[in-house]
């Protein structure tokens, strides 16, 4: 693989590992913000959830920057909103203060969930587009897990204060995201659509194509229909059927509980008898199981290809997501059988939802649309893991709370399962502008 092409995507998909740890360092936090605060049930939630409320507008308003100066400064602004977010958040003196620097973190996150994957695939031929898209997904997974572990550790080192060096840490990786940026290209893609076509050329030979010149062409005739698409609503019949497929899979990633576990993993064990030190050390094998599943889905999604996976995923979620919610029915928590059921969630997860996402919405919208698409797909996604992050304490704190959690996640991922069998389009090996032709009519 080209050098070059490497580095970018590796850097671009850096906003992963940050978008990853973000989202789950405040599992490790939240009690202690609970209390600090003096925060009840629905207060709670708020409060946790006011990162995802910025993801939904970062994701809902970053495509129109993105299209207007370019991919890669919007990453950049990107990292500073990390980089002021993490500071920020650990450095709060009042509750007021924390929210708003936690929601400029969730501007970063919703941002990078969009502009990311976006620009991998613009710059990813279609023999790695998948692999290559879907290292944004390994770095969240990464970046879940190196929260998880840092909490993990933070918590044993620091006795007062140890929540605001769990989400301060933050700040390392984030400026180096901000350093790295200044290394990668613009998109080819991008750099055709504001009529830079020598640049584009030299980008795509940079880039490692060996059909560079061929590969210019064919972006450049695909950008006639974007010629309309600038003032060419999303919103329209011919692209009904990719903002249909965009929309549900967003909502039903969701909707497998796979949130609610990121923020809440250590309060999920607690719920089950299990000591808080104990409760972040599991949280921590969460993390791992996630990220060995990734990595192997990562090596088979362009193989094997987008559905397969997740029908693959659908079967073994349902399977431990209905073992949990029975377990909880039951009250039946001794030994390790929530552990090895919610492993077997996240692994299945991992291997499929969490690495099919990103990749998929990457690819199904046309060159016109692209931005608009990925944004709407970015904004239910993160609407839906605002909603349930909110929900969840007040849920948690019911007698019957867990039972009814995951058993609407089972059943949802029942669902999700008719979606992908019934209605889910294949992508693998096709560029861009093949697919645009096949599914826009």
């Amino acid at each position: 693989m080209n050098k070059n092409l490497f580095l970018g995507a590796l850097v671009a998909a850096l906003g992963g590992l940050l978008f990853g740890f973000d989202t789950a360092v405040i599992s490790g936090a939240e009690q202690s913000i609970k209390e600090v605060y003096q925060l009840e049930g629905f207060w709670h939630g708020f409060t946790n959830a006011i990162a995802l409320i910025g993801t939904i507008i970062g994701a809902l308003f970053s495509g129109k920057p993105a299209e207007r100066v370019g991919r890669r400064k919007v990453l950049i602004f990107i990292a500073v909103l990390y980089t002021i977010s993490a500071l920020g958040s650990a450095l709060a003196g009042n509750w007021h203060t924390f929210l708003l620097y936690r929601f400029l973190g969730g501007l970063g996150v919703g941002a990078s969930s969009v502009v990311g994957p976006m620009y991998i695939s613009e710059i990813s031929p279609a023999a790695l587009r998948g692999r290559l898209v879907a290292l944004f997904q390994f770095n969240i997974v990464f970046g879940i897990l190196l929260a998880f572990l840092s909490n993990f550790y933070i918590n044993r080192i620091f006795e007062q204060d140890a929540w605001r060096w769990m989400l301060g840490v933050e700040t390392i990786p984030a400026l180096l995201f901000f350093i790295l940026l200044f290394l990668i290209p613009e998109s080819p893609r991008w750099l055709v659509r504001k009529f830079r076509n020598e640049e584009a050329l030299a980008t795509l030979r940079k880039l490692g194509s060996v059909r560079a010149d061929a590969e210019l062409q064919e972006i450049e005739d695909s950008m006639q229909e974007e010629k309309k698409g600038v003032t060419e609503p999303l919103f329209i019949k011919k692209y009904r059927f990719p903002i249909i497929c965009a929309v549900l899979l967003a909502t039903f990633n969701q909707f497998s509980g796979i949130n609610a576990l990121m923020y809440y993993s250590p309060r999920i064990f607690e719920m089950t008898g299990v000591a808080r030190d104990s409760a972040l050390m599991q949280a921590a094998i969460i993390g791992v199981t996630n990220m060995i599943f990734t990595i192997l889905a990562m090596t088979v999604i362009d193989r094997f290809g987008r559905k397969k996976l997740l029908i693959i995923g659908s079967v073994g979620m349902i399977l431990f997501l209905g073992l949990t919610a029975q377990a909880f029915y039951r009250q039946a928590f001794d030994g390790f059988g929530i552990v090895i059921y919610l492993v077997g969630f996240i692994g299945f997860f991992a291997f499929s939802q969490g690495a099919v996402i990103w990749v998929f919405i990457s690819e199904i919208f046309p060159n016109a649309v692209r931005a608009k698409g990925q944004a709407l797909g970015s904004f239910t996604h993160w609407f839906w893991a605002a909603a349930l992050t909110w929900t969840f304490p007040v849920v948690a704190e019911m007698k019957s709370g867990g039972t009814i959690a995951f058993s609407f996640f089972t059943v949802a991922m029942v669902l999700h399962l008719v979606f992908v069998v019934k209605m889910l389009p294949e992508t693998k090996g096709r560029s861009l502008e093949e697919l645009q032709r096949e599914l826009i009519h």
